[in-house]
Order: structure tokens, then sequence, then C-alpha cells
């Protein structure tokens, strides 16, 4: 089970929390960092956040943390849709544009070209639905109640 660590942004009486996660990068977890392309586009756009509802069985106060659980299904089901389907369309755009090549008797490197193409975008456009149909039926679960964070600007030192 994938985890993340959410935000409580407000909660309603029916018991559905509004929780707001950062989605991290990649990058700035290896050692090249510093001198790594990928890292210094990451930095630039800065880190994403997402909002989005969850049922809560205990009552929860805006700014408490909790520990979110989603199932490595269903990101898996999803990444496969959206990578593997516009390959599989390409291929078979590619056997269909030279099939009616050779019935047209036309240029068969073009036509399988072309269906390459159309296939590829065909089947990239179905996958990315589907994907999303996939997700917006997963629902993330609670693992854990974190509580409120510690606040670091009140710590004296000694």
């Amino acid at each position: 089970m994938m985890q993340e660590m959410a935000r409580v942004i407000s909660q309603d009486d029916s018991g559905w929390v509004q929780v707001e996660v950062q989605l991290k990068s990649a990058c700035n977890h290896c050692s090249n960092s510093d001198n790594c392309g990928a890292s210094s586009v990451a930095k630039a756009f800065g880190t994403k956040v997402q909002r989005f509802s969850i049922v809560s069985h205990k009552p929860c106060k805006e700014g408490d943390i909790l520990k979110l659980g989603l199932s490595e299904s269903v990101v898996l089901k999803a990444a496969a849709l959206v990578y593997m389907m516009p390959l599989f369309g390409l291929f078979v755009g590619a056997i269909l544009g030279q099939w009616l090549a050779s019935v047209v008797s036309l240029s068969p490197d073009l036509y399988s070209l072309i269906g390459a193409i159309i296939g590829a975008v065909l089947f990239w456009m179905f996958g990315k639905r589907k994907a999303r149909q996939l997700e917006a039926q997963a629902q993330p679960v609670i693992l854990a109640y974190i509580g409120q964070p510690i606040a670091t600007n009140s710590i004296c030192s000694a």
C-alpha cells in the first residue's frame, strides 16, 4: 500500500474531511540533485498540491495530519493504461495502415506511418479516459490519525 501524509483543511457534519496532499517529485532525493537538469526543472515548478475529500470515522480539526493509504494496484493499472495503450495503438495503427495501402496500391510506408500516429493518439485518449475512471473509483483510506504538527518556532533555545 502506498502511503502519504495529508493535512486536514476542513470537516463537515457528515464525516467527510477535505485534505491536502503535497505531491513530491522523485527529484531531490538522490545525491546528484545539484548537478541534475531534471532536478532543476522540478525545483522551478515547485511542489504541487492536490485536494480531495475522504470519509473520516473520527472527528478532525483543521491542520491535523493524517496518514493516507492507496493500493498500489490502482496506480499500476492506471500507469499501464496510459503508457501501454498508445504503444499497442501504434502497432495496430501501423498494421492497419499497411493493410489499407496494400488494398489501395499506395505507398505502404506512408500509410503505415499515418496509421501508427492515428492509432497511438486514439488509444492514448482511450487509455487516459479509462485511467481517470479507475482512479475515480479508487478511494484512499485513512491509516492513522497523527494529530497536530509541532510548531518549530515555539521551541526555546537554552
